[in-house]
């Protein structure tokens, strides 16, 4: 709902800060008095053009204010969440549009800055405009599925299709990976076995690489090290040294017996000195026996079998070839070799995954197709129904020679979804014989004006579907009496439950109206200006009387004027 517009600065309105209600209002006023700039300024606010011409001679800039209260509608909320907002039903939802002098343009929601796009994206959903020259909403076939559906109260059949969709989608796209993956291991099931044979036969273990290579360093060094230690085990003496050094042990203990026989205590230090030195002997003659023992042992250490290098070396030939083949590394071969063989056994168990694939998809395909066949049963008596309501408004509404119809048509397998398999398009024919076409074809701005109004009117025909604010721009342009009272009639009747705001210029429009604004143009302190007056019931029956009869006001207009009010 629109609670409140406030305009400052917009081409011939300084200031005017206007309060809405609920129902039908009518703005009238004299021509050219300026009852298109609140139209203008509001479409400004709701993300509209906005251009430097809006902006009132002498002012800095032109601000457009509109106030709704969010309506309960998940799907609008969904959006101005999207589009970074938050808003929740019942709550104030401001929009505001700045356009400068130099014509840049600022836009905001709840005063917080906003693209000018999302305010169009959302004022769209907010209100609908139908004038002589555009009709939003109604012109766009591709509104007229969801206006249609809508209308029908064709919730659970939508629903029913969407979940069928769903399921669909995820059977086909689970039968596609299968296929895909099955063509793809296909083509490579032979290559994928050769290279398996090849795996199995060279038998990676896991580290072997790092195994070899250390192997084939120390066999490469072997011949070399043992020469070494031979080497050393003569430059130690062989086994010489141990004798040497006990014959040496030998001749220390005759010393120190021929030390002691001569008398010398056995605490002398010539006795000490030769007792210290036959430990420290003895001492070698263990190290000296446990060295040559490690020379022989490492020596040992180095004997390996005939041809084991050149073994090491090939096998390490082998696995790199093999690594190089199958664009890995040798440390990832083992690993390669088992999924190479999860990969034979998955060709085999596709077979039997791809026939369940493929009876879920079957299944999935039978249940989406009844489901939209029941949805595109409900929309032909849905679209029956709306094209007589659509005709009983149009004689009425001067429109007696037009006819509509509501087409179907299918769309292509490949873009059948969750809204059903046909395109909906609402065509009209305006004369007798002649084709009908988009509502676009109509000729004449008025006649598209009141059909957008028969639309309305029949599109409002059910309680529970909520209406945006809708605006009208002169519908009853180029029409008089009982027309004229035809189109205040209905759009009081869509005005119930609603708010339509309607420009007019006729008397018996404008008698409807639960509120009536008087648009005014004067001049004032050397400038003219456009101002908005609401009137009381007295000012409106003198307005309506001022329409009937032209600038005299008669008592008999006035009189008129209070028939027609009622």
């Amino acid at each position: 709902m629109l609670t409140a517009l406030s305009i400052r600065d917009v081409v011939l309105v300084d200031v005017l800060d206007l309060e809405v209600e609920d129902g039908l209002t009518v703005l009238t006023g004299e021509t050219g008095a300026g009852k298109s700039i609140i139209l203008d300024a509001l479409g400004l606010a709701l993300g509209g053009r906005g251009e430097a011409g809006l902006v009132r001679s002498g002012a800095k800039q032109a601000v457009a204010t509109a106030v709704f209260t969010a309506p309960d509608d998940a799907d609008l909320i969904a959006l101005i969440a999207e589009r970074g907002f938050e808003v929740a039903a019942g709550e104030e939802l401001i929009l505001r549009r700045v356009v400068s002098a130099d014509g840049r343009s600022r836009g905001y929601i709840n005063d917080q800055p906003a693209g000018v796009a999302a305010l169009r994206e959302i004022g769209a959903r907010l209100v609908e405009v139908h004038g002589q020259h555009e009709t939003v909403g109604l012109l766009d076939w591709r509104n007229h599925r969801g206006l249609l559906d809508a209308y029908g109260g064709l919730s659970p059949q939508l629903s029913g299709v969407a979940g069928a969709s769903e399921t669909l989608k995820a059977a086909e796209s689970r039968l596609a990976a299968l296929r895909a993956a099955a063509a793809d291991a296909a083509a490579r099931a032979e290559e994928i076995e050769l290279n398996l044979a090849d795996l199995d036969a060279l038998d990676p273990r896991d580290d072997e690489e790092t195994e070899l290579a250390g192997e084939r360093a120390i066999l490469g060094a072997a011949e070399k090290a043992v020469a070494d230690l031979a080497d050393a085990r003569t430059q130690l003496g062989g086994d010489k040294l141990p004798q040497r050094l006990s014959a040496a042990l030998r001749a220390v203990e005759h010393a120190r017996q021929r030390a002691l026989q001569a008398g010398a205590e056995g605490d002398h230090p010539v006795i000490a000195r030769l007792a210290a030195a036959a430990e420290a002997i003895d001492r070698t003659i263990v190290e000296a026996v446990e060295a040559i023992a490690e020379v022989d042992a490492a020596a040992n250490a180095f004997d390996f079998e005939p041809g084991r290098l050149d073994k090491a070396e090939e096998r390490l030939f082998a696995l790199r070839a093999a690594a190089r083949k199958l664009n890995t590394t040798v440390h990832a071969l083992p690993a390669l070799r088992i999924a190479l063989r999860e990969q034979l056994r998955l060709i085999e168990d596709d077979a039997e995954a791809m026939t369940d694939a493929e009876r879920e998809a079957t299944a999935a395909r039978e249940t989406y197709d009844i489901a939209a066949t029941f949805l595109s049963s409900a929309r032909e008596a849905a679209g029956d129904r709306l094209a007589k309501a659509v005709m009983a408004e149009l004689t009425p509404l001067k429109l007696d020679r037009a006819r509509f119809r509501v087409a179907f048509e299918p769309v292509a397998d490949g873009r059948r979804g969750p809204l059903g398999v046909e395109t909906v398009r609402f065509q009209i024919a305006t004369n007798a014989g002649d084709d009908f076409g988009p509502l676009d074809a109509i000729a004449s701005g008025g006649e598209l004006a009141r059909f957008a109004l028969a639309m309305k009117a029949a599109l409002a025909g059910r309680e529970d579907q909520r209406q945006p604010v809708m605006i009208f721009d002169e519908v009853d342009q180029g029409v008089g009496g009982a027309v004229a009272e035809a189109v205040g009639q209905r759009l009081k009747r869509l005005s119930s439950g609603a708010q339509v705001l309607v420009v007019t210029h006729s008397p018996q429009v404008a008698a409807r109206g639960h509120a009536h604004w008087k648009v005014i143009k004067a001049d004032r302190d050397g400038a003219t200006t456009t101002t908005v007056v609401p009137l009381d019931d007295e000012r409106r029956r003198e307005e309506i009387a001022r329409m009937l009869s032209g600038a005299v006001i008669t008592d008999e207009a006035r009189a008129a004027a209070s028939v027609l009010i009622g």
